[in-house]
């Protein structure tokens, strides 16, 4: 016989509190009768000794310390997986949202996830290709990877999420089979429906599994939803062996919505108000990401989340540069210039690209292109930061070309605008840029691949350099 409560201590917000509670555990499932005969769920947050804070989905209002009654499921929050949740819309709890009906569920899931021996991970190899030369040909994302953006208030992350869904495949042309799971928390309906509407256009929906929580959605839906989403593509991965991208945006609004509910049960806050366990909070989403024995599927996630004030060392990109492998970092200043994807090239780094690139994954120049490439455009910031100071007419002859560097690979391989290209692409397109610099510059790369690609009489005619200044400059001997 199922023991069921009557009345209770407390209303707090989106809380209740119940005493005199035995046998149940954290995270437990919770349904609430109210003395009209309405159903409401909830789940359990908080144990102390005998009092328990129970969190309403649906709200606290009309609810009564007398007359409501709760009952304990006996278990943690789950959802209905099946490979059918590909192409559909659901919210922050799992439900459908798109008037398709129910989906048909092969299994149900703990949303929290399922106790992953370290021992069985596989170390994270070959590459995810999104079509963007910034990400692709500089800070190459791995499957297994997690790999954030950080990106400010007025960016357009939101933007170069739909790029990236559209356009992410597997590298290679192995019959393997990919999907996508998006998860956006705290947007608003314009913005849902922006992301539905690109999906449909450019026809990924049915590859993508959707999860939506709006600006005007509980608090605990917005923590719910990506472990939902998590969940599902934990289930795709390794039951159903598809090689999963999960795209999360923005981890801000989630972290914002956790401060709320630390704060709704008075718990002492830490930096800049967030709880205490804000990293441990994250590192129990990140960590889902990777490739585990026997399942030849993998979860690579792309956290997306918008820094306060443009603080790189605010709370939330900090801790979640602790627990990732990486960063990609949206600049405001390419942004004011019109450059998309406004990507910040040299505070962006992927821990993981050096195993997952080059000969048999990408191709064989591709280190040795990344290296100069971030070299040189490092030389370019040095030589700005001069022209500052003593004026560009100052400049030495050799500045002035990376001046010139600078400005066509801006112009080129950052601000490459909404269409895909292949890694080959990407990396013919470095070469070009890198021929526009006097070759014995080019010091951090082998002479034999300098050989196979320096050329600068194909970057004259593919940047169509029509400065005959310039065009002499680049003309004149290397020594």
């Amino acid at each position: 016989m199922d023991l069921q409560y009557i009345g209770l201590k407390e209303i707090n917000g989106p809380l209740i509190f119940l005493e005199n509670v035995k046998g149940i555990s954290f995270e437990e499932m919770v349904e609430i009768k109210l003395d009209n005969g309405q159903t409401r769920h909830g789940r359990v947050v908080e144990i102390n000794g005998d009092l328990v804070a129970i969190l309403v989905f649906e709200g606290t209002h009309n609810l009564s310390l007398r007359n409501t009654t709760i009952k304990f499921s006996g278990h943690a929050m789950k959802i209905g997986m099946s490979e059918n949740v590909l192409g559909r819309v659901f919210n922050g709890l799992g439900e459908p949202i798109d008037n398709l009906g129910h989906v048909f569920v092969s299994k149900y899931l703990d949303i929290n996830g399922s106790a992953l021996n370290p021992v069985a991970r596989v170390y994270p190899r070959n590459y995810i290709n999104t079509g963007v030369s910034s990400i692709d040909g500089l800070t190459t994302l791995i499957r297994g990877q997690k790999l954030p953006i950080f990106s400010g208030s007025g960016m357009p992350h939101n933007d170069l999420a739909v790029q990236i869904v559209q356009q992410a495949k597997l590298s290679d042309e192995k019959d393997e089979k990919f999907a996508i799971v998006f998860a956006a928390m705290g947007v608003t309906n314009d913005v849902a429906n922006y992301f539905k509407k690109s999906f449909e256009e450019a026809g990924v929906l049915d590859k993508v599994a959707m999860y939506l929580n709006l600006a005007d959605d509980p608090i605990i839906e917005r923590i719910l939803t990506p472990r939902c989403a998590l969940t599902a593509a934990e289930y795709l991965a390794y039951e159903k062996d598809i090689h999963v991208l999960v795209v999360m945006t923005d981890m801000t609004a989630y972290c914002e919505a956790l401060r709320e509910f630390s704060s709704s049960k008075g718990e002492i806050p830490g930096r800049k108000g967030y709880p205490g366990y804000l990293y441990s909070d994250l590192a129990s989403l990140f960590e889902r990401a990777g490739i585990i024995k026997d399942s030849d599927g993998s979860v690579t996630q792309i956290p997306i989340l918008s820094m306060p004030n443009d603080d790189i060392t605010h709370p939330i990109p900090d801790l979640t540069g602790y627990i990732t492998e990486g960063q990609i970092v949206l600049d405001r200043e390419l942004h004011q210039k019109g450059i998309y994807p406004p990507i910040g090239v040299l505070p962006s780094l992927s821990r993981l690209m050096k195993d997952g690139i080059g000969s048999g994954y990408t191709r064989d120049d591709h280190q040795s292109l990344m290296n100069q490439l971030f070299a040189s455009y490092a030389r370019v910031m040095d030589a700005r930061s001069l022209a500052s100071v003593i004026g560009e007419d100052e400049l030495s002859i050799v500045d002035k070309k990376y001046m010139n560097f600078g400005k066509y690979f801006e112009e080129y391989f950052i601000s490459q605008g909404h269409k895909s290209r292949t890694i080959t692409e990407t990396l013919d397109l470095g070469w070009k840029l890198l021929s526009i610099l006097p070759k014995q510059e080019l010091d951090r790369t082998d002479e034999m691949i300098l050989e196979r690609f320096y050329d600068k009489e194909e970057a004259i005619n593919y940047f169509n350099i029509k400065d005959k200044t310039i065009i002499k400059e680049l003309k004149k001997e290397d020594n």
